[in-house]
């Protein structure tokens, strides 16, 4: 018989309500019943597996029987199962199965609950298949509500909470979404490296890949040369050679005396071995602190594993517009690092970036790119995680559905940076206050400024165009006023700034004074694009987590990752 034959011939396969790759276990996902049209009432009287872990579990009519509500991430509500006592004899009891954190695979039979009830349906247990006891006495993730700030220490465990497991199922949506978005509008996928020689941010703070720390120990047990120790050796080869020389003329003067000849000769070899011991000397000097030194006293990356140093990636767009200027439209989506020593509520060191890169496109096509993308994953959140989004508003942020469907269904704001600067100086007059009081043009404008932007004098997303060159990126188109670049950062509310893009400077020329006024060195590579079929071209930057925090108000992006790494965190 064929794999394709054994596989038709399984029954629990053949069933649609089984998980695909649950067949051996028949499980039947809670989302199938609960999110059904009905709410799973049209299969009621059918025998079925459900798995999960027990949310809240307790024994009823004196301990005769015990109602567990169970969850598998597949969907934000719970299934609610009624064990009688019988039942659970097998596994040691009610009281094995009732905890916070048990893990169950229960058979029974659907029932439909009584009219007014939460659920349409309930599963009335016949047989425990698989019981993973979960100790209550120990268990950290009690019923109570906790600190995001504890979930934190316990980033194994927090998926199974509410919160954490409503924000999963919406990261996933929206990853969802952002792939969906790009394929339907002709863009590729392209995989851009995360070990890299460049900081296409010019920020400077970058992780290093290196292989030379093993090799720093080998040598940390070899003694030291001091440079006055090489400069001896020096002096020393140098009288030797006089000697030599010496030695030679008075051997050369008289070829007949064998003893003059053994002189010169010993000379000779007392020189080789001290420029012996001048070389090993020289190289035992270049290593301090077990890293090899150039001349210069800078580490010496020859040695290392890429012969140069090497980073973690800030972000993919240089790759990215290298596939842009022979695909037309890329878009890169995948982890990024920053080495900030950072612990604010908005930076992590390793994050997620999408980063489209469109040819033929200038400013105003990539801010309509930008904003058809946010839009885009509004609406698809709003469709797909309904009842994640509704527990959100409960107990989170009451205004996150609201905020959400305003965005998807509202076009974006305009405005220059000048006229921003222009809307904040207002405010300042008229009593607003702001950390930064210092409001002018040429600044960088901080996150309450772009919120207040967002928040208060649109109300709604707004996208800053034409920003001032010295505070923007060597890559940014400049404009013809000489001034401003052909820049745009999208502002949304909560959050500030969640999309940052350009117009990239495609003028070989232009883009060569603007690398030597910042005293910035690049690829030749890149240089190489607006050599050979230069084209107009832009792009944009996203922050991931950014977008994740909007959509659920979530305040610390720690909590919009499954596990987040910051400076002196790296757990899990």
């Amino acid at each position: 018989m064929t794999a394709e034959a054994q596989l038709q011939d399984q029954p629990a396969a053949a069933a649609s309500h089984v998980a695909p790759y649950s067949a051996s276990y028949r499980r039947t996902p809670v989302k199938t019943l609960l999110l059904a049209a009905d709410g799973g009432r049209s299969m009621v009287g059918k025998t079925l597996r459900v798995g999960g872990w027990v949310k809240t579990g307790r024994e009823a009519g004196a301990s005769a029987w015990a109602f567990l509500e169970v969850n598998d991430g597949s969907c934000f509500d719970s299934l609610q199962i009624m064990v009688d006592k019988e039942v659970a004899e097998e596994v040691g009891g009610l009281k094995k199965l009732v905890p916070t954190g048990t893990c169950v695979l229960i058979e029974g039979v659907l029932a439909q609950t009584p009219e007014g009830t939460k659920q349409a349906v309930e599963l009335k247990a016949k047989k425990i298949i698989h019981l993973g006891p979960c100790d209550a006495a120990t268990y950290p993730m009690a019923k109570k509500k906790q600190s995001m700030e504890f979930l934190r220490e316990k980033a194994h465990l927090r998926s199974r909470t509410n919160t954490i497991g409503a924000v999963a199922r919406i990261r996933n949506a929206l990853a969802f979404a952002t792939h969906s978005f790009f394929q339907e509008n002709g863009f590729y996928y392209v995989h851009t490296p995360i070990i890299t020689a460049s900081d296409c941010e010019g920020a400077g703070e970058m992780f290093q890949v290196t292989s030379m720390l093993s090799k720093a120990k080998e040598h940390q047990g070899q003694p030291s040369v001091a440079q006055e120790d090489v400069q001896q050796l020096q002096q020393q080869v140098s009288l030797q050679g006089e000697a030599v020389k010496a030695a030679k003329a008075a051997a050369a003067a008289d070829k007949q005396d064998a003893a003059l000849a053994a002189a010169a000769k010993a000379e000779v070899d007392k020189l080789l071995a001290l420029k012996t011991s001048l070389a090993k000397a020289e190289e035992a000097a270049k290593w301090i602190g077990g890293f090899k030194r150039t001349a210069a006293g800078d580490i010496d990356y020859s040695e290392d594993f890429f012969g140069k140093p090497a980073f973690l990636t800030v972000s993919g767009q240089l790759q990215g517009e290298y596939y842009a200027c022979g695909l037309t439209n890329i878009y890169t989506f995948g982890p990024t690092f920053r080495a900030e020593d950072s612990h604010t509520s908005r930076h992590l060191a390793e994050f997620w970036m999408i980063e489209p890169e469109m040819a033929f496109c200038d400013l105003e096509d990539d801010m309509r790119c930008a904003e058809d993308y946010v839009r885009y994953c509004c609406r698809f959140v709003l469709e797909r995680c309904r009842p994640d989004l509704q527990f959100i508003v409960r107990m989170i942020d009451p205004n996150a559905i609201s905020r959400l469907e305003h965005v998807a269904n509202s076009p974006f704001a305009r405005c220059s940076y000048t006229q921003g600067i222009e809307l904040l100086q207002k405010a300042i007059a008229e009593g607003r206050k702001f950390e930064d009081m210092d409001v002018h043009w040429g600044m960088d404008l901080g996150t309450e400024h772009e919120r207040y932007l967002a928040e208060d004098v649109f109300k709604q997303p707004v996208i800053v165009y034409n920003y001032p060159k010295d505070i923007k990126a060597f890559y940014m188109r400049l404009n013809n006023d000489g001034k401003t670049v052909a820049a745009m950062d999208v502002l949304v509310p909560k959050v500030g700034e969640l999309i940052g893009g350009s117009q990239r400077e495609d003028r070989e020329d232009v883009l060569q004074r603007r690398l030597q006024e910042m005293g910035i060195n690049v690829d030749e590579a890149y240089l190489d694009l607006r050599r050979y079929g230069s084209v107009p071209h832009s792009g944009f930057g996203l922050g991931f987590e950014r977008l994740i925090m909007f959509a659920t108000g979530i305040d610390n992006i720690r909590d919009v990752i499954p596990f987040p790494r910051w400076s002196g965190n790296v757990s899990f």
